[in-house]
């Protein structure tokens, strides 16, 4: 029997599994499975990715009596943030002496299947790690992650606005007490953070934490007071709550941070193009191989700064 057309079962098979790839990436991390149960990965199209930000008040909002002279001055304010794009790619290679050995549609779409999920398990962990980056890794073509997004210091450059200069962009921040996790601290370093970010209904809903801060949380609760979300330890993560937030421990996760975020101003933006797409199957110009590219797209984006705040040491 002939051999099936190779790059057609190739590109066809990563085709069918591209939308389960994504699936499995969101699901892999606590913060994106967030994002994008409350709507927020979104897909995106155009030259950058804008967000417009969420952070004041309308300046010209006033009480008034009468005929008195109301303020119809313009906001002049920044309106929005501009986020570049990051791209991820990875390759599947199959040598000519693997399609020798596996010829027949099955044999081959078995040996696919082994690679995909190879790459998926490659690409979901780039990815899960580069949700902590401050963007620099890589020559900087990495995510702007949290340690970008919700920085230690409070303040650098984010989607090109510069917190130094307007300081409605910062984060919070504070050192953990005595420069350390602990048990005797951490719930009123929690609390201090905590407070801070809450604005009337606005609130942080979910903490990401690294090993020494998970650990000295869990070791300051009873054991009556570790409650856990089900639907995130249905799903496989080591999580505990605090007040109105999922308390998850990450272990990509910088070990002294703790991340208190306000998913509803967070967002991962995926190029509508890029999201684990897969390229044209090609042969290699100096192996006896075929190699399929798939390819990422996009970064994680925030329209509120200010709601966001860290824990470090």
């Amino acid at each position: 029997m002939a051999s099936p057309n190779l790059s057609e079962i190739v590109t066809t098979t990563l085709r069918n599994r591209s939308r389960t790839l994504s699936d499995n990436v969101s699901n892999h991390h606590a913060l994106l499975r967030r994002l994008r149960e409350n709507g927020n990965q979104t897909s995106v199209t155009g030259r950058d990715i804008v967000r417009e930000l969420e952070y004041a008040d309308n300046g010209t909002v006033q009480f008034y009596s009468g005929y008195e002279s109301l303020d119809v001055s313009p906001s002049d304010v920044l309106s929005a943030a501009v986020f570049d794009y990051k791209q991820l790619a990875g390759n599947v290679t199959i040598s000519g002496l693997e399609q020798i050995k596996n010829s027949g549609t099955e044999a081959i779409i078995n040996l696919l299947e082994a690679r995909i999920n190879v790459l998926e398990k490659s690409m979901m962990n780039s990815l899960s790690t580069s949700i902590y980056s401050d963007g620099t890794g890589s020559s900087g073509k990495e995510v702007g992650g949290l340690q970008l997004i919700v920085a230690d210091a409070g303040t650098g450059t984010v989607g090109g606005i510069n917190s130094s200069t307007f300081t409605f962009w910062q984060n919070a921040q504070t050192t953990a007490t005595s420069s350390a996790f602990s048990v005797a601290n951490v719930q009123a370093d929690m609390n201090t953070i905590y407070l801070s970010l809450v604005r009337g209904a606005d609130s942080p809903d979910l903490v990401m934490a690294g090993t020494n801060a998970y650990t000295a949380f869990l070791g300051s609760l009873q054991a009556i007071q570790r409650i856990t979300s089900d639907d995130l330890a249905n799903s496989g993560f080591t999580s505990l709550q605090y007040l109105n937030s999922d308390v998850v421990f990450d272990s990509a996760c910088n070990t002294n941070r703790m991340y208190f975020l306000n998913t509803d101003y967070l967002r991962l933006e995926v190029a509508a193009a890029r999201d684990f797409v897969p390229g044209e199957a090609k042969m290699s110009v100096n192996q006896d191989a075929m190699v399929t590219p798939m390819f990422w797209s996009g970064n994680l984006t925030c329209s509120n700064r200010a709601l966001q705040g860290v824990i470090h040491t």
